[in-house]
């Protein structure tokens, strides 16, 4: 499987910032899957509409354009033949991850400061034929040296041997373990987890929960010296599944006790992804056979949300009534789609606290809700205007927020670190936090 090639576009004009070579296809091939991305965000509402992959017809045999917007940053991804768009997003992602590594908040202006280092990463991630290379960050950090500012003053002031081999760019090829070299070396010792979950969840106007899903990753920053052996030890792992791993884990260990043994990469890494099974918490849960059944297997969300919409002639009113479960939330948001003819909206009752603005470039309400407590209710009332004559506003409302630090939906935690290979003992750190994302359906009052 080989992808033709990647466009990475500023957003704000959808012209190309970098891309590959494209050495095997006509000039014009990036230009018409820019063109055709350009398009089809042209006949869309919103950004967000566009279909994420295209379907891109040329003259010899139509093709297919991966795209993935981040922030003011569009990766486009061209691939032809019976190639899997889902191959194309997975190395949209993992180069989206490098170039984070490297230079941290990603914006278009930063990529243009920096564009021999981009194209460089393009080169040694995917060569000639389109075939993912070196995508590790560790082993490209010593191929491809980060931006710094004593490397842009010596680039500047034409200081040769720059350019040049040395012994630390060889070292990512010497050691026996791809990722990672031989040879760190560190004053203090030190590995930090930091465990994050999401949760995903559909509940009906009623309340009922009609399917939800907690979705974990564990990120390491490792700062250990020498070739560390590691094995971690999980509290409440028999309640992951679907796990998948970073290529340092050993898989017949954590298949036959739970338990993750690995040597593990320099910096920073995410060790594994997993999905939370509440079920694995009651013993003898047998599949679900009615609707009930299935309710008590769902992820129980931390909040409550009444939303009601009625609609009139070029305009409707809503009434959003909040209210948390749990002990507290932060950072929570609602937001109401009000339809592609919404023109503003006005709130006329407030009441538990929140401010509310209306986002003309989505055409949506947001209300932001300060930290809440069990039991606090707020509600939000208002109408809306709409140059539609019969608007069609969303049947959903989306909901976000984030629990307490610490506070994890599987209660997956690291337990024990031991380590092998090395004579010190490392200082170990860990996090934890859980976010939400709610759909929660109106109760339709008109329309």
């Amino acid at each position: 499987m080989a992808i033709d090639g990647l466009i990475i576009l500023d957003s704000t004009n959808v012209k190309p910032i970098v891309q590959t070579s494209f050495r095997y296809f006509p000039p014009a091939y990036p230009l018409l899957h820019i063109d055709a991305y350009s398009a089809a965000l042209e006949k869309a509402n919103r950004p967000e509409d566009v279909d994420p992959v295209l379907l891109v017809n040329l003259p010899d045999a139509p093709t297919a354009c991966c795209h993935l917007q981040h922030r003011s940053l569009v990766f486009l991804c061209p691939i032809s033949g019976d190639l899997d768009p889902l191959y194309a997003f997975a190395f949209i992602r993992t180069f989206l991850d490098i170039l984070i590594e490297y230079f941290g908040e990603l914006t278009a202006p930063t990529l243009k400061d920096n564009f021999d280092i981009v194209h460089q990463l393009l080169e040694e991630t995917l060569d000639a034929g389109g075939h993912p290379l070196t995508t590790s960050p560790n082993a490209l950090r010593d191929i491809v040296l980060p931006p710094s500012l004593i490397t842009k003053i010596l680039s500047v002031t034409g200081v040769s041997g720059l350019s040049g081999p040395s012994a630390s760019s060889m070292s990512a090829f010497s050691s026996p373990i791809p990722w990672r070299k031989a040879g760190i070396r560190y004053n203090n010792n030190e590995v930090y987890f930091d465990i994050v979950e999401t949760l995903d969840a559909v509940v009906n106007k009623n309340g009922t929960i009609i399917t939800s899903s907690v979705l974990g990753k564990i990120n390491v920053n490792c700062k250990l010296s020498g070739t560390p052996d590691v094995i971690l030890t999980l509290t409440n792992a028999h309640t992951i599944t679907e796990p998948s791993f970073h290529p340092c884990v050993r898989l017949s260990r954590f298949t036959k006790s739970k338990t993750l043994s690995f040597i593990p990469p320099n910096g920073r890494f995410t060790l594994m992804d997993y999905r939370f099974d509440p079920s694995a918490n009651k013993p003898g849960a047998a599949p679900a056979l009615t609707a009930a059944g299935a309710a008590q297997l769902q992820v129980q969300v931390p909040l409550a949300l009444r939303a009601a919409l009625s609609v009139t002639d070029h305009g409707g009113a809503f009434e959003l009534t909040f209210s948390p479960r749990a002990a507290a939330l932060d950072d929570v948001a609602v937001e109401l789609y009000l339809g592609t003819g919404a023109s503003g909206a006005t709130c006329s009752a407030v009441t538990g606290g929140g401010e509310w603005t209306y986002v003309p470039a989505r055409r949506t309400l947001r209300w932001s809700l300060p930290p809440t407590a069990s039991g606090r209710t707020a509600t939000l009332q208002g109408t809306f205007t709409s140059t539609d004559a019969h608007p069609r506003p969303a049947r959903a409302a989306q909901v976000s927020f984030a629990m307490p630090p610490g506070a994890l939906l599987s209660g997956v935690k690291v337990d024990q670190l031991k380590l092998s290979g090395e004579t010190y003992k490392p200082y170990k750190g860990m996090r934890g936090r859980a976010l939400g994302r709610v759909e929660w359906r109106v109760e339709w009052r008109g329309g």
